[in-house]
């Protein structure tokens, strides 16, 4: 049998041991532990959406005229009425022919991917994406090849050795990297998408409701929705809710309708959800303000963050602060909970070895006075160590 005694004493030894922590609540930018208050910069809630007083009145209205459940999968008789409504808005918002909305990023991610792809055919993905991708990929059965992160030279020379072998060819990348805040060439990507003859699909968790026009994400910012097939997102993060989608065409949709097992094999989500889930579309439309700031202070932060000395990478509203070492960046996110900032440690796996960091995820309740008074703190912390 499996030593599980010995696993979990040699991850405390390497400070890789991870617990749950059961917070009282959590609302406005903040966090409270023990009724202990915290400045949050570990939510995705970048928008500060998920307090909204719209998105929860819409839920509460929906679950008193439809009940707490779905009760049924989408295929039996769990597909209400405001479900295809979502998706319609979806799939406007993202500029696609249609769309199709999953319980979690997760299960989007394996299901889409497992169901379009096959023994055969070929995948190429950015070595930093998401466990999520990696793991549909795996079931897919396809071969696939990691490129290294956003090096488009060692993806065509990939592309040049591997594509002729196979059937199909996926290229696949996120828009915004979780962990390192910084964005992919897309452009360029698509180019080679279209010279080797691949479809496009993109992960753009991190970048709906923050990026592009109309609060679309990264693809619509760089005027690529007619080049791209396959637009990945989640209501969880900057929609304030939770849930995921695939914006596609009416096809594709057709046949994960039909084959994709995490979608066809999973209850709905309840109603109360999914009204939120439209409420933040629509909020994304009326208050634009809220992405505008948040980015303006996510680059504040970053300048000075640089300016201290730290090693910080991306554009986004996600800031690493790369320290190396995990003991450090342990007992550093510890110093900085002791001044009221919740930061927690990401640490390998996530991560590569050597690149264990602080991960300042900023919302729209991150003021600039609240990010100047965290500056000052983490370079007294540095005088002092």
């Amino acid at each position: 049998m499996f030593d599980f005694k010995e696993f979990l004493e040699e991850k405390k030894k390497n400070n890789l041991f991870r617990i749950l922590r059961s917070a009282n609540f959590r609302r406005e930018g903040k966090i409270y532990f023990r009724n202990k208050e915290y400045f949050d910069f570990s939510s995705n809630d970048y928008l500060g959406l998920a307090d909204h007083p719209k998105l929860k009145e819409a839920s509460k209205r929906a679950a008193e005229e439809f009940g707490t459940g779905a009760s049924a999968s989408r295929l039996l008789s769990g597909s209400l009425e405001i479900h295809h409504q979502l998706e319609d808005k979806i799939a406007s918002f993202k500029g696609k022919e249609s769309a199709l909305v999953f319980n979690s990023g997760y299960q989007a991610n394996i299901g889409i991917i497992s169901s379009l792809f096959t023994k055969g055919d070929v995948i190429f993905s950015d070595r930093l994406n998401h466990a999520s991708i990696v793991d549909g990929i795996l079931l897919s059965g396809a071969k696939f090849f990691r490129f290294q992160h956003n090096d488009l030279n060692y993806l065509e020379c990939l592309l040049k050795k591997e594509r002729g072998k196979f059937k199909n060819c996926l290229i696949i990348t996120e828009t915004i990297f979780s962990m390192d805040g910084d964005r992919p060439f897309l452009k360029q990507m698509v180019e080679l998408k279209e010279k080797y003859g691949c479809q496009m699909m993109v992960d753009e968790a991190h970048a709906t409701g923050i990026f592009g026009k109309n609060g679309s994400g990264v693809v619509e910012e760089e005027g690529l929705t007619n080049k791209v097939e396959l637009i990945i997102g989640t209501f969880g993060k900057a929609l304030g809710s939770f849930g995921a989608y695939l914006a596609c065409s009416k096809n594709i949709t057709e046949y994960l309708i039909n084959t994709c097992r995490s979608f066809i094999y999973s209850t709905a989500l309840p109603p109360s959800i999914i009204s939120a889930n439209i409420t933040g579309l629509e909020l994304i439309k009326e208050e634009p303000f809220r992405r505008k700031i948040l980015l303006e202070n996510a680059g504040y932060f970053r300048d000075e963050i640089k300016k201290i000395g730290f090693d910080t990478r991306g554009s986004s509203q996600i800031i690493p602060l790369i320290l190396g070492e995990i003991s450090k960046t342990v007992k550093f996110s510890n110093e900085l909970q002791d001044n009221g900032y919740w930061v927690l440690p990401i640490r390998p796996p996530t991560v590569p070895a050597g690149e264990s960091r602080l991960r300042f995820s900023l919302t729209y309740y991150h003021s600039k006075e609240i990010l100047q008074k965290l500056i000052e703190n983490i370079r007294e912390l540095c005088l002092s160590s």
